[in-house]
Formats: C-alpha cells, structure tokens, sequence
C-alpha cells in the first residue's frame, strides 16, 4: 500500500480551514478534519479514481465542503500538495 505525504504548505492549509470552521461553530473544525480523513482513505484505496487536472495532478472533492485536496501519485506513495478552497 502507498503512503500518503504532505507538502508543508498543504498541512498549513488544512489546519487553516479546520481554524475557520471551528470559529464560526463549535466541532466544524473537527467534522472538516474528519472529511479530510475520509478523503484520504479514498485515495489510498484507489489513487487515480479522482479527475486528473493537468498532466500529473488529480483532484479530490471533499463531500460537505468546498475544498478539494489536490495530489500526485508517485509509485511508491501519494503527495498532498494543497487544500484548495473551490
């Protein structure tokens, strides 16, 4: 099974978001970073079920909002390279 990295940029977006979600309303912050990790469990599954953007990138839409984790698959593991608002 591939391993999933982050790029450090990627990682500071998604603690963003779960800041902002959670200012706005209590547990949101975490029901986002619950999202991100169902998303990320779909990817490991099956890497190149999400739309390719690009040549080498693909993206995958978070269910509940508007964010899409976009990456590349390596042979060896998956690299997050951002958290991108829709």
């Amino acid at each position: 099974m591939k391993v999933i990295g982050f790029h450090p940029d990627a990682d500071a977006e998604i603690t963003d978001a779960a800041r902002y979600y959670e200012v706005r309303t209590s547990a949101l912050g975490l029901t986002f970073l619950t999202e991100v990790e169902r998303a990320l469990d779909q990817i490991l599954m099956n890497p190149d079920a999400s739309p390719k953007i690009g040549k080498r990138l693909r993206r995958k839409s978070l269910w509940r909002f508007l964010y899409n984790l976009v990456y590349t698959v390596y042979p060896d593991r998956i690299r997050i390279l951002a958290c991108a608002h829709q």
